[in-house]
């Protein structure tokens, strides 16, 4: 029997704990995957590797292997005299069975029916896909449902690889943010020979909205003030996701400052909602009739108020 060193394959150290050969399996079994890699070997590495992990994956399997010892890869070897009695369900041949077939040989596994199987009956968790998805801040507030057309590289019985479409509709629930993570169970990758299948995750990105801006849950609008609805004060009309409502202005509002709308913003996952800050912006008109500037002429020679009168508390003293 040759040996092979899964570890190896994967490229973990033999104490690695479950989550790391998990990890390294994705990392390795997205590179050779035959629909994406331009390696030659691509196909033969992808099935070695979903070999070693179907092993390490499982605890009392990998017990067994361990129990094997370490050997130089390819190295003929025969496995300790008591390993059937402890690990298998029936007496095997080391010359007409692969080291996968082993395995899948052991208890709760199929039964070994002889050899030049060479893993073929091995099997193989569907691949995990990636799709980032386009949706507007109105579908993330109400949250929605979309219509997923994917086509992904799915192996048949003979172990032969397609690609085959699928389709199928996905909820958005209500508050989704940009980046945020939604995992499909069941949608990535049919399993191979009796695998489970892969799941498929969905990346949310949120276009580009004329308004607001995203910061998590909480959302963020330019306010546009004439001067005196800040310097007076005013009850004005603000738009939001649910709708517009009145917002009161304090007087002495100044630029720049934020005037917070509490659970104006995205739904949470599981109550509440962020809020909406206003930033609040002086716009001065560009265009006046003769009255307009003879009150803004009239306020310039009765008024004291000086913006930059802390400039002389800094200026350095004069010589």
């Amino acid at each position: 029997m040759k040996y092979k060193d899964y570890y190896s394959i994967l490229g973990v150290e033999r104490s690695a704990n479950a989550e790391a050969i998990k990890k390294a399996y994705r990392k390795l079994a997205r590179k050779y995957h035959p629909d994406v890699s331009k390696d030659p070997k691509g196909e033969e590495k992808f099935k070695e590797v979903a070999e070693a992990y179907e092993t390490l994956k499982d605890a009392e399997k990998r017990n067994a292997y361990d129990q094997l010892g370490s050997y130089r890869p390819g190295q003929d070897f025969q496995p300790p005299p008591d390993w059937s009695r402890q690990f298998g369900d029936s007496q095997f041949s080391s010359e007409d069975i692969d080291l996968s077939d082993l395995f899948a040989s052991l208890r709760g596994g199929r039964q070994h029916t002889g050899g030049g199987g060479r893993g073929a009956n091995i099997s193989m968790p569907g691949q995990d896909y990636e799709v980032t998805t386009h949706i507007s801040l109105e579908d993330a507030y109400h949250g929605t449902l979309i219509d997923l057309n994917l086509t992904v590289p799915e192996y048949d019985q003979h172990g032969r690889l397609h690609r085959v479409p699928h389709e199928f509709k996905a909820r958005i629930p209500k508050g989704a943010t940009d980046g945020q993570r939604l995992r499909l169970p069941g949608k990535g990758g049919k399993g191979f020979n009796g695998g489970r299948d892969g799941d498929l995750y969905l990346t949310i990105a949120l276009h580009p909205h004329a308004l607001f801006r995203v910061s998590g849950h909480d959302l963020y609008l330019d306010l546009p003030l004439t001067p005196w609805e800040a310097a007076l004060g005013a009850a004005v009309e603000v738009p939001t996701l649910g709708g517009s409502v009145r917002l009161k202005v304090p007087p002495g509002t100044h630029a720049g400052q934020k005037l917070r709308l509490a659970k104006r913003g995205l739904p949470r996952p599981h109550e509440g909602q962020g809020d909406l800050f206003a930033i609040v912006q002086i716009v001065v008109p560009t265009l006046l009739s003769e009255r307009e500037l003879n009150l803004f002429r009239e306020l310039e020679k009765s008024s004291t108020f000086n913006p930059r009168g802390h400039f002389k508390q800094v200026a350095p003293n004069e010589t």
